[in-house]
């Protein structure tokens, strides 16, 4: 499949997106570091969500799903803080990141016959659901849900940088970031 990715760049712009580049495919390396760092639950989500880990599957079938894409995008959401301490700022960033993260999720999955099957990923742990059905029951929105770049195993301050994104801002900024993968 012949995937028109100066086309979806234009859509995740359009869709609120502060950055966009083409993903180069790769940077896409699993770290078993990164997954540690989701074992050690510092966001609470570990074994509680379906698109965190465990529930998201073991680190094979991440990188296995990975390997099935054949292009992507990486979109930042970059937002300007009050101060380091701007908690209402940096969650009102996330929140617009997420917006934007369905938004284009959207437009790819009522366009199919553009974008073939896509593995979005998103910053942070799945919110779609108050709370979620995991582990005793199936997923209720598999559509909405999206697991982390980080639960893949990926480390997003690399990602940024090998796909020549900032990181980092500068000070008082906050970026969200997410992939969206396309399999042809």
């Amino acid at each position: 499949m012949s995937m028109d990715l100066t086309y979806w760049k234009d859509q995740a712009r359009g869709a609120g997106f502060s950055e966009v580049a083409a993903l180069k495919m790769e940077t896409l390396v699993v770290n078993p570091e990164v997954r540690k760092m989701c074992a050690a639950n510092a966001c609470g989500q570990y074994g509680k969500n379906w698109a965190c880990p465990p529930g998201c599957g073991d680190l094979e079938e991440c990188a296995s799903a990975l390997l099935a894409c054949d292009c992507g995008l990486i979109v930042q959401t970059v937002a300007q803080l009050e101060d380091s301490f701007d908690f209402e700022g940096m969650a009102a960033a996330g929140s617009t990141h997420w917006e934007n993260f369905s938004r284009l999720r959207s437009q790819i999955q009522e366009n199919t016959e553009k974008a073939g099957d896509v593995l979005a990923l998103a910053a942070g742990s799945c919110t779609h659901c108050k709370t979620c059905a995991y582990p005793d029951a199936p997923c209720r929105f598999p559509e909405a849900a999206a697991s982390s770049v980080e639960a893949y195993g990926l480390l997003v301050n690399q990602l940024c940088v090998d796909n020549g994104l900032a990181y980092n801002y500068g000070e008082h900024t906050i970026a969200y970031t997410a992939l969206f993968l396309f399999k042809g």
